[in-house]
């Protein structure tokens, strides 16, 4: 900190913790005060020295003390001081949102407003509007028309986020480039001793300091109080993380610099994003939370009909594992888009994306009532494509020898399954954006509505980050043009989400963070974790429904076993919520455990009311899940569209939630009853749990059949990771189950009423 006032203020806040919280720093008596809905949290905010600040309280007591607001600017006169105060409104909003797909069927958007203006000599204008809802607070800056600002740049964003003590946490370590990092559980004071030895090896990073992290960044107070700090609404401004100065426990805002290191270039009238702070009682209630997505614009499509949930397979596990390989020939070392001739090589024999695979996957995908099939390495160009910064590297295209695009995807549409496009970009966006057009045309040509990217490797244009201004609108732009073409996008190594699905629902899936295939890699509680960070923002495209966990097994010759048992992954399809579900594994692995994959077969995607029964981060999640049935039926009805097809595929989902047989086909849904139906997933941790699962959500003096799939008593994912049991019992809304989940393991429940 660079201001004497703050660095005194803050010391004192550190010391006084230490002292039984006695005088702790305050905001003065003259502050601006803004209450939530329900009263319980309060915003304060006062221009102190020409500096504005701002406080967060509930129930009286400090959640976020005295901190300070404002920009240091290249070039500019600073926006860090030499503020007055020259006009306040308030205003308060309580409506009711329907999402095109979600973890419910309608949201509240219920808060109270403060926009305060700011104004320096020279003419310079900022505004900064506070939203205060019952589980957080939202502010951001605004910079009006009418202004001596016009065109300006970034040096630093000075946004605070003081601390009142060393809270446990659970964080990332601070980078521009990526998100593929194991969770860690510490106190603030010890991510400078541990940041370091956190950080797994990635094809693009670039830490800034031993003490960042990113966000979202959950914590947890001495009182048990849930504080989670984030971001909404990124767009035309890079991505924050947080700096903490852990001798004070005050976050900085840490914005991602471009290639020239500027930290955002601004033309006014123009906004940032959203800085959160989400207060929550509980650990369930954090899940609950709707904070960052209520801050986001609504919808601006005028027509979602084209937009659905997907369950999806893939031809993608195998290569991960190195069972088969994206490339087609080992006699290429250099690959020209346009110029090289593949009919001319020799093929290496294990490229995955061949038709006969491709067509067994489809079969099986068929059969099992999924939606989609996924199918990497399809196109020329996998030879070269990684860590060469090449980049005119593919032309999204021109498939492989052995990858009948018009055939396949016709024979996939007569099994009433549509193919999942694959755009690797290998991170040169400057070529997709040349090729987009083209690749979009193309999939709208055979029938494709979803596309999987990915950023794999250092940006293209060289220097930037994957998490920089000029990559935060490519992203947008990808979106926006697939919208144009009636197509979902589902990208993978690109910036996390800030809830810009609900003002772009087509983007119905990220990774951004450590997913599946990682395997060994991925710690147990990773998943408990990631529900109350990464996916705060938006879905995860995690790829859960591992069952063979031993990678020799898949993958002969391989090495490494994954830690979770087959319960965790049954459990994961309830417990993160995704409309883009995939079941990852090979089909020859499911064929194995046929009884224990029909859950995946019968589990919705889309939801019309989600309950979190009992969570703790780092440890166990049990949330409860009810489907929403005009998904399932605008899913089968969608079959009439495939290009070439029949109308005769019914999701496996949809004939559990219709009581129909396996045979049943999408004209059988006229005329069917539909049951009152729930599903219910817990994953944990290392530790073994017992959990008792009240189902008093379920319809009064209704019996419910029920499945439960759950850990064998000797389940361990060391030891024996595909011990199940399937139990079937008739319940009420009176029943407690009680069930055990082994050492990262879990279960998942369906239940349909008589």
């Amino acid at each position: 900190m660079d201001r004497l006032k703050t660095i005194l203020a803050s010391c004192f806040g550190a010391l006084v913790l230490l002292s039984c919280g006695q005088n702790t720093p305050q905001m003065p008596s003259g502050s601006l005060t803004l209450n939530s809905p329900d009263s319980r949290l309060a915003l304060k905010f006062a221009v102190i020295g020409g500096v504005p600040e701002y406080a967060l309280e509930r129930d009286g007591a400090p959640v976020v003390l005295p901190s300070r607001l404002g920009f240091d600017l290249i070039g500019e006169e600073d926006l860090s001081g030499g503020f007055t105060l020259v006009d306040t409104a308030f205003d308060t909003e309580d409506e009711t949102w329907e999402p095109v797909w979600g973890e419910e069927s309608e949201i509240r958007n219920h808060y109270n407003e403060l926009l305060v203006t700011l104004s320096q000599k020279g003419g310079a204008v900022m505004r900064i509007r506070f939203r205060l809802y019952d589980d957080g607070l939202g502010f951001r800056y605004e910079f009006p028309q009418e202004n001596a600002l016009t065109y300006f740049q970034i040096r630093e964003e000075l946004t605070e986020f003081a601390m009142t003590g060393d809270h446990t946490a659970w964080w990332i370590s601070g980078d521009y480039d990526t998100q593929e990092y194991n969770y860690t559980e510490s106190r603030l004071s010890e991510i400078r001793g541990i940041s370091e030895k956190m950080r797994l090896g990635n094809a693009s990073q670039e830490s800034f300091s031993p003490t960042g992290v990113q966000t979202a960044l959950q914590m947890k107070t001495a009182d048990g109080l849930y504080v989670n700090l984030h971001e909404a609404a990124v767009v035309n401004f890079p991505t924050a993380n947080l700096d903490l100065d852990d001798r004070t426990f005050v976050f900085r805002v840490w914005l991602t610099p471009d290639a020239e290191g500027v930290k955002g270039r601004l033309q006014a009238p123009c906004h940032s994003p959203w800085r959160t702070v989400q207060v929550c009682g509980s650990a369930t209630e954090v899940l609950s939370s709707r904070l960052i997505l209520n801050l986001n614009d609504p919808c601006v499509l005028e027509d979602t009909e084209w937009i659905h949930p997907v369950k999806y397979m893939g031809v993608w596990w195998e290569m991960i594992t190195g069972a088969s390989q994206w490339s087609y020939t080992d006699e290429l070392p250099s690959v020209r888009l346009g110029e090289t001739d593949y009919r001319s090589v020799t093929p290496h024999g294990k490229h995955g994306a061949n038709n006969a695979n491709v067509r067994s996957y489809i079969d099986f995908a068929a059969e099992n009532g999924f939606d989609a099939l996924l199918i990497e390495g399809w196109n020329e160009g996998w030879e070269d494509w990684y860590g060469h910064q090449k980049d005119d590297v593919f032309d999204f295209v021109t498939p492989y020898p052995d990858f009948d695009l018009p055939g396949l995807n016709a024979y996939a549409h007569s099994k009433g399954i549509r193919l999942v496009m694959h755009h690797e970009t290998s991170s040169s966006t400057v070529n997709y954006e040349r090729w987009m057009e083209q690749a979009y045309t193309l999939m709208n040509e055979y029938g494709y509505d979803a596309v999987k990217s990915g950023y794999v490797g250092n940006i293209i244009p060289y220097g930037e980050h994957h998490y920089s201004q000029p990559l935060i609108n490519h992203y947008l732009f990808a979106i926006r043009q697939a919208a144009r073409h009636h197509i979902m996008v589902n990208a993978h190594e690109a910036v996390r989400p800030t809830g810009l699905c609900r003002t772009w629902p087509n983007l119905i899936g990220n990774e951004s963070a450590m997913g599946t295939e990682y395997r060994a890699g991925i710690n147990p509680g990773h998943t408990t974790i990631l529900p109350f960070t990464r996916l705060q923002g938006g879905p995860m495209d995690y790829t859960p429904g591992i069952f063979e966990p031993d990678m020799s097994v898949t993958a002969p010759g391989q090495t490494g076993k994954m830690r979770h048992t087959i319960g965790n992954q049954l459990g994961l399809y309830v417990t993160f919520y995704s409309p883009l579900q995939m079941a990852a594994d090979l089909p020859s692995n499911y064929s194995r455990f046929m009884d224990a994959f029909q859950f995946i077969k019968d589990v919705a995607v889309d939801w019309d009311r989600s309950l979190y029964l009992e969570a703790e981060p780092g440890a166990y999640i049990v949330t409860a899940r009810h489907p929403k049935l005009s998904t399932l039926n605008k899913a089968a009805e969608g079959v009439a569209t495939l290009r070439d097809g029949k109308k005769d595929m019914l999701s496996g989902a949809a004939r559990f939630v219709y009581g129909l047989p396996e045979t049943a086909t999408a004209r059988d849904l006229e005329g069917a009853f539909p049951h009152d139906v729930w599903y219910v997933g817990g994953i944990t941790d290392e530790q073994a749990r017992d959990v008792s699962v009240r189902l008093d959500f379920l319809l009064p003096g209704v019996r419910y059949e029920t499945v439960i799939y759950a850990d064998a008593p000797e389940a361990d994912f060391e030891t024996n990771p595909q011990a199940y049991t399937i139990t079937r019992r008739d319940v009420t809304s009176e029943t407690v189950l009680d069930l055990h989940m082994a050492r990262s393991g879990g279960f998942a429940i369906s239940l349909r009423s008589l």
